[in-house]
C-alpha cells in the first residue's frame, strides 16, 4: 500500500508540475505578446509624431516669411506646435525608458 501511495503521489506530484509549466508557458507567450503590443503602440505614436513634423517645418519657414501682422500670431501657433510635439516626445521617452 505504500508503494501504491507514493505512485499516486508521484503521479499527482507529475500531474501539477505539467500544468504549471503549462500555464508558465502561456504566461511567457502572454508577456511576450504584452511587449510587442506596447512596442507597437510606441512606433505608431512616434509615427504619427513624425508626420507632424513636415507641418512643424512649413509653419517654421511661413514665421520666417510673415510680416509683421501675420508674425505674432504665426509664432504662436508655432510655438504650440513644438511644445505639444516636445511634450508627447518626452511621454514616449519616458515609457521606453520605464519598460
Amino acid at each position: 500500500m505504500n508503494t501504491e501511495v507514493n505512485v499516486a503521489k508521484h503521479v499527482i506530484y507529475d500531474k501539477l508540475e505539467s500544468q504549471m509549466k503549462t500555464a508558465e508557458a502561456k504566461l511567457e507567450t502572454l508577456k511576450a505578446r504584452a511587449e510587442t503590443a506596447k512596442a507597437n503602440v510606441e512606433i505608431k505614436a512616434i509615427t504619427e509624431l513624425l508626420t507632424r513634423k513636415p507641418v512643424i517645418e512649413h509653419k517654421l519657414q511661413e514665421l520666417k516669411k510673415a510680416g509683421e501682422d501675420r508674425w505674432t500670431h504665426a509664432k504662436a501657433d508655432l510655438e504650440t506646435r513644438v511644445a505639444d510635439f516636445e511634450k508627447e516626445v518626452k511621454g514616449i521617452e519616458s515609457k521606453i525608458k520605464v519598460h
